[in-house]
Order: structure tokens, then C-alpha cells, then sequence
């Protein structure tokens, strides 16, 4: 399989077959942005009523900025790594002070943005010529063409990143791919082999993120007074942005 012939496939799956997601209706950057965040740690099914709701409650990046921190950190819960709810937060006070950067090196400047990132916000709003890497377009590019990296047709970095990301979470999973009905399979020098699953995440019950996570929630419902919580948790939410002690209450930070 070539390159070439990749992108013409995936590209016409996709129209066919492609995922009618909101944040596919829209090229407003901040939007997109916010839906990348919170798509790294969330279920695309949790995702369009959190995403929904967040564009609703702060349509613009200006919006977001002028936000209290703690009302930030609250409507985030359940998201995953709360630490990205501060990230977007000084984002969008960025965003809203010197304006929509225009290429990758400008978005990778902004807290909490990296490669990939910054590589989807380019090719999903402002129609740059790249593919954002991420685990499922990695997974198909490494299976059908033995690469890490993909030129997109000139103009089609949008599409064909979404029909990719398309085919990753539901055609060429990670485990047992579902090649006889992939529109690569034919082409595709890994077809019909099966994986082993991936190292598993450290548990959460009973970890320290989990004790974190949940002195976090009590906060998301009053502060606390000194005595009420352990220091130690304390100064790791403080450290991260997430949460202030002041006249011996721990509290969201304003």
C-alpha cells in the first residue's frame, strides 16, 4: 500500500462512515481546542455533552479567561487529570490576550499544548498540510504502511486526520482489528493479526491519585478547614494550580 492510496481510501470511508460529531461543524480554533483536551482522558460519548455544555457556558476564549479559576476546575470534574482544567484556563487567558496563534510553534507555546496538540488545532482549523499524530493514527499508519508520519493530499489534512481518527477508534483496534470490513484490509501487510493488549495503567483505587482526586472533590463542594485534610495532598493541588490555602481554609483558588 502507498500513501497515496491510503489517504484516497480513508478519505472516501469517511465520507461514507465518518462520526457526526459538533466539533466537527465547527473551525473556530478555541473550540477545537477545548475538544482535544478533553478527548485525551474522556469517552467521545461523555465528551459531546461535557464539550456541549462548555462552549455554551464560555463560547470564546475571552470568555474562559474572564472565568474564576474555581468555577473552571469545578465544571471539569470528570474529565480525567484535573491539572489540564488550569492548563486550558491560562490557555485561553493567551488566546484571548495576543490572539489565535498560526502555526504549530504558536500553539505549542501555550500551557499544555504539545505536538499533537498543536498538530490538530492547525490541521482541523486552520487547514494546514499535517496529520496530528495521535495513538489510533499511529496504530493505522505503523499496521499498513510500516511509518510513523503521513503527507496529506494538499488541502485535505482535515478530512482525512477525521477519517483516520475514525477508522482507529472503531475499524483498526488496538487488540483484534476489524479488517474484514477495514478499507484498507485489502492492501494492508497486517491484516488478520491479533495483539496483546497494552501495559495496563498503574490502579487507581486506593493510589494517591485517587486520595487526591477525591480531597479535590471535596473542595469542588466548600473549602475545608485546616485539620480536615492531609498537608501533604494539599500541597500537590496547590503545587498544580488546583486548589489555595489561605487564613487556614484550603479552597479552589479564585
Amino acid at each position: 500500500m502507498t500513501p497515496e492510496e491510503l489517504a484516497e481510501r480513508a478519505l472516501a470511508w469517511y465520507a461514507v462512515h465518518g462520526r457526526d460529531l459538533p466539533w466537527r461543524r465547527t473551525r473556530d480554533p478555541y473550540a477545537i481546542l477545548v475538544s482535544e483536551i478533553m478527548l485525551q482522558q474522556t469517552q467521545v460519548d461523555r465528551v459531546i455533552e461535557r464539550w456541549t455544555a462548555w462552549l455554551e457556558r464560555w463560547p470564546t476564549a475571552g470568555d474562559l479567561a474572564a472565568a474564576p479559576r474555581a468555577d473552571v476546575i469545578s465544571a471539569w470534574q470528570g474529565l480525567g487529570y484535573n491539572r489540564r482544567a488550569v492548563s486550558l484556563h491560562e490557555a485561553a487567558r493567551q488566546l484571548a490576550e495576543h490572539g489565535i496563534p498560526q502555526d504549530q510553534a504558536g500553539w505549542r507555546a501555550l500551557p499544555g499544548v504539545g505536538p499533537y496538540t498543536a498538530a490538530a488545532v492547525c490541521a482541523l482549523a486552520l487547514d494546514h498540510d499535517v496529520i496530528p499524530l495521535d495513538v489510533n493514527v499511529l496504530r493505522i499508519l505503523e499496521r499498513s504502511l510500516g511509518v510513523a508520519e503521513l503527507e496529506p493530499p494538499a488541502g485535505r489534512a482535515h478530512d482525512l486526520t477525521q477519517g483516520l481518527f475514525d477508522l482507529g477508534a472503531t475499524i483498526c483496534l488496538a487488540r483484534i482489528p476489524r479488517c474484514d470490513v477495514c478499507p484498507l484490509g485489502d492492501l494492508c501487510p497486517s491484516r488478520g493479526q491479533r495483539y496483546e493488549p497494552l501495559r495496563k495503567q498503574s490502579r487507581f483505587e486506593g493510589s494517591r491519585r485517587q486520595a487526591r482526586s477525591r480531597l479535590l472533590d471535596q473542595l469542588r463542594e466548600a473549602p475545608l478547614a485546616t485539620g480536615a485534610f492531609d498537608p501533604a495532598l494539599a500541597a500537590l493541588l496547590i503545587k498544580d494550580g488546583l486548589a489555595e490555602q489561605i487564613d487556614g481554609q484550603l479552597r479552589l483558588p479564585r
